[in-house]
């Protein structure tokens, strides 16, 4: 990605609001100093600390998708399509990539951590790769690892139920082994491409 595609990002993330599928993208006050350091060295600041903690309820924090190159998509278990239909693109594209997957490890982050406690993960998990790791945790701990991937979301109002749908930014993000950003995927990318373009970056494995 060119370093004018990239300043683009970085600029595209801080203000710009994504209408399909009714997720958007984080806008948040304040960000207009990380937005200048982006234009400066030409990289998004996506990705930085965070402490969650996963489906088994053990802790976890950035230091843990260190080593291996990192797949991270934000949603919530209730979300009726665009998350699950996500987290089964990176599946079924891991499982395509065959051993080159195993230097991918994906991620999993609810932005709904009053529904989405560990046991919740769990279950959830049951349905996608093995390799998850799904991480939830407070609401303050869940908004501080939204803002370092400027991921966006809202809850809305409840029906009379008393259910609820969660606004939120539905990209896919690349993280490298040293947990920089790389690159990231649209939600309605194929399995295949997705599957090719992480090979790419990945190489072919063993």
């Amino acid at each position: 990605m060119s370093k004018t595609a990239l300043q683009a990002l970085a600029i595209a993330l801080v203000a710009a609001v994504a209408g399909a599928a009714g997720v958007y993208l984080w806008r948040a006050g304040g960000d207009a100093q990380q937005a200048a350091e982006a234009r400066s060295t030409g990289k998004p600041l996506i990705g930085g600390p965070f402490a969650l903690v996963d489906h088994t309820g053990a802790a976890r924090t950035e230091k843990d998708l260190l080593g291996r190159f990192a797949v991270v998509n934000f949603g919530f278990t209730n979300c009726p399509d665009v998350c699950p239909t996500t987290l089964q693109t990176i599946s079924d594209a891991l499982e395509l990539m065959g051993p080159a997957a195993q230097r991918i490890r994906p991620v999993f982050v609810s932005v709904d951590p009053d529904r989405d406690t560990p046991d919740r993960l769990k279950t959830y998990r049951e349905a996608f790769d093995e390799r998850f790791l799904m991480l939830t945790g407070s609401e303050a701990a869940v908004a501080r690892a939204a803002k370092a991937y400027k991921v966006g979301y809202s809850r809305m109002k409840p029906a009379a139920d008393g259910s609820y749908m969660v606004n939120h930014t539905a990209l896919i993000y690349l993280m490298g082994p040293d947990g920089a950003y790389i690159t990231h995927f649209p939600f309605r990318i194929a399995p295949d491409k997705l599957a090719a373009s992480l090979k790419k970056w990945v190489g072919s494995g063993s």
